[in-house]
Parts: C-alpha cells; sequence; structure tokens
C-alpha cells in the first residue's frame, strides 16, 4: 500500500487542523447569562452538525495498546481523520489459547473511516512503538504496559494480523505485538485524560509542574522517541 505522509514528513498521516476535537475536562468557568447559553448552545449544535456532515457518516472505533496511554494519546490526536481518543484500560483474549487475558493501558481512537482507514491507524501503531519488546514499552515494563490491537470484530483481526505480517516483513524481525478478541474497554479516570495538554499543577519526580510539561519530560525521560527511531528509521511515526 501507498505509505501516507506523518507530522514529520515520513510514512503516516498528516496533521489534523488544530483542534481536532473537544477537551473533556472541565474548563474555566464564563459568566451566566441566558443570550449567552443560547448563543452557546446554537453554537455546539451547528459544531455537531459540521461534524457530522464532513465525516459523510457513523465513526468507526479502534483500541490500541502502545505503552503509556498518555503518548499514545497524544499522538493519535494529532491525526487527520481521528475525531476523538480516549485513555483507559482495555482487557481481551486470544481465542486459541487457554488463561490468555490481558490487560492493558489502551487508547480507545474514533475515526472518520472517509478520511483514513482502520489498516492505516493501526499501520500507525507499529511505527510509533517497538513491537519487538514482548516486556513493555520503552521505560515501562510489564504486561500492562504490552503493545497490543484489541480487535472489536473478526474484519478488524484479519486487518491487525496482515499489519502485523507486514510489519514483520519491513523490521526483518519478529512482532510480538498482541491481537486479542475485545472483552471490556474501561475509560481511565479524568486525571489522565488529555494528560498532554492540560495545564493544572502537580507533583512530580521532577518538582511542581504543569501536567503538559510534566508529560514532556516523562516522555523524553523514558525514550519513546528515540527508540522509535531506532526501530522505525525514516517509517518512524511521530518520533520528536
Amino acid at each position: 500500500m501507498t505509505e501516507p505522509s506523518t507530522p514529520n514528513g515520513r510514512s503516516g498521516i498528516a496533521r489534523a487542523p488544530a483542534p481536532a476535537r473537544l477537551a473533556r475536562y472541565p474548563k474555566a468557568p464564563r459568566r451566566s447569562g441566558a443570550p449567552r447559553l443560547v448563543l452557546a448552545s446554537l453554537a455546539v449544535l451547528t459544531w455537531m452538525a459540521c461534524a457530522v456532515a464532513a465525516s459523510g457518516g457513523e465513526p468507526e472505533r479502534a483500541i490500541l495498546a502502545g505503552g503509556c496511554f498518555w503518548c499514545v494519546e497524544a499522538d493519535f490526536d494529532t491525526v487527520d481523520g481521528v475525531l476523538d481518543t480516549e485513555s483507559g484500560y482495555a482487557f481481551g483474549s486470544e481465542p486459541d489459547r487457554a488463561d490468555s487475558r490481558v490487560r492493558v493501558e489502551a487508547v480507545s481512537i474514533a475515526f472518520d473511516p472517509d478520511r483514513i482507514t482502520y489498516r492505516q491507524v493501526i499501520d500507525l501503531l507499529f511505527r510509533s512503538v517497538d513491537p519487538t519488546d514482548p516486556g513493555g514499552q520503552f521505560c515501562d515494563r510489564g504486561e500492562k504496559y504490552q503493545t497490543a490491537i484489541i480487535a472489536i470484530n473478526d474484519t478488524q483481526r484479519e486487518a491487525a494480523i496482515a499489519a502485523a505480517e507486514a510489519a514483520g516483513k519491513l523490521l526483518g524481525v519478529p512482532i510480538v505485538t498482541r491481537i486479542l478478541d475485545l472483552e471490556e474497554f474501561r475509560p481511565a479516570a479524568a486525571y489522565h485524560q488529555n494528560f498532554y495538554m492540560r495545564n493544572e499543577q502537580i507533583i512530580t519526580r521532577f518538582g511542581f509542574l504543569r501536567k503538559s510539561e510534566a508529560y514532556k519530560r516523562y516522555r523524553k525521560a523514558c525514550g519513546r522517541d528515540e527508540r522509535v527511531r531506532e526501530v522505525w528509521g525514516a517509517n518512524a511515526a511521530f518520533a520528536k
């Protein structure tokens, strides 16, 4: 297939026009007033109508695990055709294996299939992680941080298998990313949603910082982008 272009000019999908989504966390309150409330309601209704018209149909959903869900959410929020992301915990299993139930940090991604396909979404996941690492991702270790594609139906499972085979051929090494059947997805607490763009002050190992700044420091210290570039080279997606 033809490789789409990424935010950094490499293979992947182009950045979405900003902002492409609504934040899910409370914003600063504004002064009340009936006229303003009416205008705001009309604006929301207009935005929703335009979004539906632009999408041309119902959005589809992909559930992907790529290590820390803050990072996966931050990456996919930049992709043209992605409508919304939500961090959470996915429970999935491999039907041909006993005791194969897995719980991983994952992101539920709503996307417009007229602008980006499911296969393109999961190709981007592979190119934004180290799919050869069975022990977790980057500095985050353990099953919770393993890479996985959690298929919602047989069509998604078949696409995931094909994408994994293609990634393995491109890298020339075995791919260990698990392909699971979805059992359940539980959204994470509000604290985690949109973590990378929020301005609340928190205590971190780096000191007292805004969440957005703490995220940047965590990502750099964890070595995510550096490792993705080592694995994928010019095909790396999102690596800064």
